[in-house]
């Protein structure tokens, strides 16, 4: 990031129109006074329903984490109520609008999934890995964390080259989301193979996690950056920056997801788990590549 910031401020601005130096909706004279006010009205708010749990005797690390899940995903509902619904948008740009929606969902079911790589993943690598490297020494379980920006890394320059190849050929935005989320499914499906062979209390080869992280980094390069992209093509003029943000609050809500659905996960039912987590990701593929001709029409050219 630091390199990156030192090409830009050295000569990437030239390569931009000078009308990304500006802001698209800048602030009105009370806009920000506003702003202010609504923050602080939102910190009282989550105030005083800390102070009614704790007065119940409902406040919990539990019951704060679960608070943090509904925030995190009625945030980017309310957001996306106040874009669509704005004045400031155009027929067009709201069509744009709402067929991100389906996008924003498919993405959050996807870093739900990924991001238990930090979770029940580190967990299967600490309780059900065999980690002794030829008997010279035993591998850190964190070490397993590095494998997602590694094969981040290896397929990356795969990918950028094959997007270029097939240029106009290549799949359209929300196909490569239905797409990332069979992969990621299949991720977690691999997982149930080494606890249906071995069983829950067998300490199975380094291997097997390597495969599911190699499977899902492959998901993860068609969203994520497809996101990225399709974001900044999808967003009305007024709402640029936010749609940024709201991209990122697609992780947000896969996170809190995350955080509720890792409660049911244990080494006894772990075949279960994988298999309906990895089922539910390969079903919302499904339905979510049968909406691709109509998210297409609402992109209204954009692809």
């Amino acid at each position: 990031m630091f390199f990156g910031l030192l090409q830009y401020i050295r000569g990437g601005k030239k390569h931009l129109p000078s009308s990304s130096l500006y802001p698209s909706d800048p602030l009105e004279p009370n806009d920000a006074k506003k702003l202010s006010i609504r923050i602080g009205l939102g910190i009282v708010v989550f105030a005083l329903v800390l102070i009614l749990m704790q007065v119940m005797g409902s406040l919990s690390l539990s019951s704060f984490i679960s608070l943090l899940s509904i925030i995190a995903i009625a945030t980017p509902i309310v957001y996306f109520v106040i874009i669509i619904s704005s004045k400031k948008i155009t027929a067009t740009e709201r069509s744009r609008a709402i067929a991100y929606i389906p996008l924003f969902i498919a993405a959050a079911i996807f870093w739900a999934i990924e991001e238990q790589g930090s979770v029940v993943l580190a967990l299967f690598a600490e309780n059900q890995t065999n980690n002794n490297f030829f008997g010279i020494f035993n591998i850190p379980a964190g070490w397993y964390q590095s494998l997602n920006p590694l094969f981040i890394m290896l397929y990356t320059p795969f990918f950028a080259w094959m997007w270029i190849k097939l240029g106009k050929k290549q799949p359209s935005s929300p196909s490569k989301f239905s797409m990332g989320l069979w992969i990621a499914g299949l991720s977690y499906l691999f997982m149930v193979l080494p606890v249906m062979l071995f069983g829950s209390s067998a300490k199975v080869s380094p291997f097997w996690l390597l495969g599911s992280w190699a499977i899902v980094e492959i998901a993860e390069l068609l969203i994520s950056p497809i996101g990225l992209s399709v974001t900044t093509k999808l967003a009305p003029k007024a709402f640029e920056s936010q749609m940024m943000s709201m991209w990122f609050l697609a992780d947000s809500a896969g996170q809190a997801v995350n955080s509720q659905i890792v409660k049911f996960y244990t080494p006894e039912n772990e075949i279960k788990y994988f298999l309906i987590v990895g089922l539910v990701a390969i079903l919302a593929g499904v339905v979510l590549a049968f909406l691709v001709k109509p998210i297409k029409r609402l992109m209204e050219g954009v692809n």
